[in-house]
C-alpha cells in the first residue's frame, strides 16, 4: 500500500492535532506542490496543502474518490481507521453514475427552502440550551462545548435523521471515535463493529416503526429498489451523513466563539450590525476549518504537478482542505481573525462535485446559536487562555476537546 518507493521519504502526518496540525500544513506547503506522508498503520499518500493545486485536483478527471476501483493493493477492511473514509460505499465513495444516484437519494434534504424550514426548529433547541445554560453556576467555568455547541447540531441530524433517544449517545460516540486519528488498530477495529451496529440498530427501528424522517425514507427506496440503493449503500449513507451533519458545525460554533472573544473588538462590531454575523462565519471556517485532512483519493493517471513531482497511477491522494484558507499564497496575513477581510474564500466545506450537502444547514445552525449566545450571555469570557485549550488528536478534526469559559464574570 506504500506508493512510489524511489521517493524521498514519507513525512509522518502529525496527529496532534490544533497549532501542530496547522504548523506542519505550513511546512508541507513550503516543501512542494504535494509531499509524500504516511499515516497510521504505514499508509502513504500525497499531501496536497496549496490552495491552487487542492482546487485543481478536487475538480480534476483523472482524480478519483472510489478505492475500489482506482486504489491497486487495497483491500477493504485491511485498515482499520480508514473503514469509515474508504471502505464504505456512499456518495462520499463514489465517481460518475453512482456518485449522483446516491447524492440524489438525500439532496432533497438540504434543498435551500428545505433547510430554511429547518430555522424554527434549531431556534428551539439553542433557546432550550440557553435556557439550561441560566441554570447553572454562571459564575463558574463551564464547558461550553458540552453544553452548548455540541448538542445543537447532534440533536438537528439526529432529529433529520429519526434516530431514537435512547441510541443517540451511543451513535454519537462511536461517531466521535471516528475522527481519532491516534488509534491502535484494535481501538479502530471496535469503533468501526461499533459504527455499524449502531446504524443498523437505527435502520432496524425504522423498519418497525417508520416516520417522516430520512432514515425511513432511505429504507423504504431500499425495500422498494434495492438495486438503487444497497443496504451496504444505506449503511454507509447514515454514516456518511450523520457523521458529517454534526461534527463540522460543532467546531464552526466553537471556532467563532473563541476568536470573538479573543478579538472583543470585533465582537463589538457584529453585535452593533448582525448583518455580519455572516462575516464572523465565513472568517472562522477560513482561519479554522473543521476538518484538515480528509482521506482519500487516488489517481487513475499519472498526474504532473510540476517542480518534479508527479503523482503516479494507483496513488493515494489526502487534501488539507484546511490548509486553503490558511495559505499565504491565496490570503494576506492568514492567520489573523479579522472580519473586515473582503476575501474570505475557503475549502471548508470541499469543492467542486462533491461539496458538502449540508453547507448550509451547518452555517445556519452558527447563524442561529451564536448571536442568540452572545445575546443571552453579553459578559461571557474565556476561562482560560487560547494556547491552553486542548485540542482533539487528529489530523482530519481541528475541533478543540472542550471550550471552558465563564457566562457572566463577577464585575
Amino acid at each position: 500500500m506504500t506508493t512510489n518507493p524511489n521517493a524521498a521519504p514519507a513525512v509522518t502526518l502529525d496527529s496532534s492535532g490544533g497549532r501542530h496540525l496547522y504548523a506542519q500544513a505550513d511546512t508541507l506547503r513550503a516543501a512542494g506542490p504535494a509531499v509524500r506522508v504516511r499515516m497510521p498503520h504505514n499508509v502513504t499518500a500525497w499531501a496536497v496543502t496549496r490552495g491552487d493545486i487542492a482546487k485543481q485536483l478536487l475538480t480534476h478527471p483523472d482524480v478519483s474518490k472510489d478505492a475500489r476501483t482506482s486504489w491497486p493493493g487495497h483491500t477493504p477492511g485491511a485498515v482499520p481507521w480508514l473503514y469509515p473514509w474508504t471502505d464504505v460505499v456512499s456518495m462520499f465513495t463514489s465517481d460518475g453514475d453512482d456518485h449522483h444516484r446516491l447524492r440524489r437519494l438525500v439532496d432533497r434534504a438540504f434543498t435551500p427552502s428545505r433547510v430554511e424550514a429547518m430555522r424554527p426548529a434549531i431556534q428551539a433547541i439553542v433557546t432550550n440550551l440557553l435556557d439550561d445554560l441560566q441554570t447553572q453556576d454562571l459564575t463558574a467555568p463551564l464547558d461550553l462545548r458540552a453544553h452548548f455547541s455540541y448538542p445543537i447540531p447532534t440533536r438537528v441530524i439526529c432529529d433529520l435523521f429519526g434516530v431514537p433517544a435512547g441510541q443517540r449517545p451511543q451513535m454519537l460516540r462511536v461517531i466521535d471515535a471516528v475522527l481519532t486519528t491516534d488509534v491502535t488498530a484494535a481501538e479502530a477495529e471496535t469503533t468501526n463493529h461499533a459504527l455499524a451496529a449502531a446504524m443498523q440498530a437505527l435502520v432496524d427501528t425504522k423498519r418497525t416503526k417508520p416516520g417522516e424522517d430520512m432514515t425511513s425514507l432511505l429504507l423504504a427506496t431500499h425495500e422498494e429498489d434495492g438495486d438503487r440503493l444497497s443496504h451496504t449503500e444505506l449503511i454507509s449513507t447514515l454514516i456518511a451523513m450523520i457523521g458529517a451533519g454534526s461534527e463540522t458545525a460543532v467546531a464552526l460554533i466553537n471556532a467563532s466563539v473563541r476568536e470573538l472573544l479573543a478579538h472583543p473588538d470585533q465582537l463589538a462590531a457584529v453585535l452593533a450590525d448582525p448583518t455580519r454575523w455572516f462575516d464572523v462565519i465565513e472568517e472562522a471556517l477560513r482561519l479554522h476549518p473543521p476538518l484538515m485532512f480528509l482521506p482519500l483519493r487516488y489517481a487513475r493517471a499519472d498526474i504532473d504537478l510540476s517542480d518534479g513531482v508527479t503523482i503516479r497511477e494507483g496513488e493515494a491522494i489526502i487534501i488539507a482542505f484546511g490548509a486553503h484558507g490558511r495559505d499565504p499564497g491565496v490570503h494576506q496575513n492568514p492567520e489573523a481573525f479579522r472580519i473586515d477581510r473582503q476575501d474570505k474564500q475557503h475549502l471548508s466545506f470541499g469543492y467542486g462535485i462533491h461539496y458538502c450537502l449540508g453547507a448550509r444547514l451547518a452555517k445556519l445552525e452558527a447563524e442561529v446559536a451564536l448571536p442568540a449566545l452572545f445575546q443571552r450571555f453579553p459578559r461571557i469570557t474565556l476561562a482560560c487562555d487560547t494556547e491552553q485549550l486542548q485540542p482533539q488528536r487528529s489530523f482530519i478534526s481541528t475541533d478543540v476537546t472542550e471550550l471552558p469559559v465563564v457566562l457572566q464574570p463577577a464585575r
